[in-house]
């Protein structure tokens, strides 16, 4: 392992370097990787897993047309190498659970029941197991449990793969029956296409995920551009105006910025008006939300946030409740205004990602 300095605190890392991918094939020679799932890390993990040289088969309820047809489209063939969640999960040496976090509930009698003794029980993510007094995901004590967990979605996951930078992964062993479980899950975790792996906890990964997913990266951010964008319309700012200063200079410009170098770095490349407002304004922003990250963060904890996702995202009606709730998020003036600035983007920076796309097409992540 690697040891990095974060800030003045050093952890271990695991690099490409260290662990090249002619290692993780060795591990994983003569092992079947089962995919079950073809939703939103599946296709991505599959596909990465096979395009650098494992043996990989996809288990994905027929029933579910859309995704059982992406499966195909994709190239995976029925009865090759593509079955019914049961079937695959046979054939599986390595079973990898990448279904949602409801649906893990529901298909685990069926998963459990076609585990052998010295499979490996993979997850992207420890809500299953952390919180098995509610999913009722309990292994058997014959199997490797393991986790990678990317710090991306699926579809990231695949972009960066083709683009040969690969994505952040954490990694977890919750339980190893085999002696051989640290290796398969930095075997897999190098499979998938990860930058570099970082160890974790079950626990630390699904408590961090979680608030993440609900703070910063999508629910607080989501929540503070609509509160900055209605602020702007109801003080007599245009549409266009309000969204541009809203979302488009931050997605386009300063979280580029951010990405290439830091935020003083950011800070440092903008205007002295702005730098001084965001340096004055920032301790405020922190103390306001400060108390609600900390709510959050017990909410987490708890297993308050798990029993809220099991019961809405297990009812029967909840793909028209998710439909509903996110059509009125596209279809409200502030994302309205969205779509209509992107079309307005210049049609050669668009022809300009089409070709860089299509010349990493195919591309491995070595």
């Amino acid at each position: 392992m690697a040891l990095i300095d974060f800030g003045g605190v050093k952890e271990q890392v695991v690099t490409r370097g260290e662990f090249p991918m002619a290692r993780a094939r060795k591990v994983l020679a003569g092992e079947t990787i089962a995919i079950i799932g073809y939703g939103v890390q599946g296709p991505a993990q599959a596909l990465n897993l096979k395009d650098n040289g494992f043996n990989v088969i996809v288990g994905q309820a027929r029933r579910f047309h859309d995704d059982w047809d992406r499966a195909c489209a994709d190239g995976w063939k029925p009865g090759k190498t593509l079955f019914e969640l049961d079937e695959a999960a046979r054939r599986g040496t390595v079973v990898q659970m990448l279904v949602t976090d409801a649906a893990q509930r529901a298909i685990w009698p069926l998963i459990r029941q076609c585990l052998n003794p010295g499979d490996a029980l993979y997850f992207s993510h420890g809500f299953s197991i952390v919180y098995r007094d509610q999913t009722r995901v309990v292994p058997p004590d014959n199997v490797d449990v393991i986790m990678v967990a990317p710090k991306g979605s699926g579809t990231s996951v695949r972009r960066n793969f083709l683009s040969g930078a690969g994505i952040n992964s954490s990694y977890a062993v919750f339980q190893d029956a085999t002696g051989r479980a640290t290796e398969r899950c930095l075997a897999l975790g190098i499979g998938i296409g990860s930058g570099y792996l970082f160890p974790t906890t079950f626990e630390h990964e699904v408590h961090s995920d979680l608030t993440g997913e609900r703070g910063v990266l999508m629910g607080a951010l989501a929540g503070v551009m609509e509160a900055q964008y209605a602020e702007l319309r109801r003080r007599g700012h245009s549409p266009s105006e309000s969204f541009n200063e809203t979302v488009e200079e931050l997605t386009q410009s300063l979280i580029r910025l951010v990405d290439e170098n830091g935020m003083d770095w950011m800070f440092s490349n903008c205007s002295a008006t702005a730098q001084r407002g965001a340096l004055d304004w920032k301790p405020r922003f922190r103390k306001a939300v400060a108390p609600l990250f900390s709510e959050l963060y017990d909410s987490v904890k708890s297993g308050r946030e798990t029993a809220r996702v099991l019961r809405v995202c297990g009812a029967d009606d909840y793909k028209e409740r998710l439909a509903r709730e996110l059509a009125a998020m596209r279809d409200s003036e502030m994302w309205r205004a969205g779509k209509a600035v992107r079309d307005l983007r210049p049609r050669e920076k668009a022809r300009a990602v089409t070709s860089r796309t299509k010349g990493v097409k195919g591309r491995r992540a070595n």
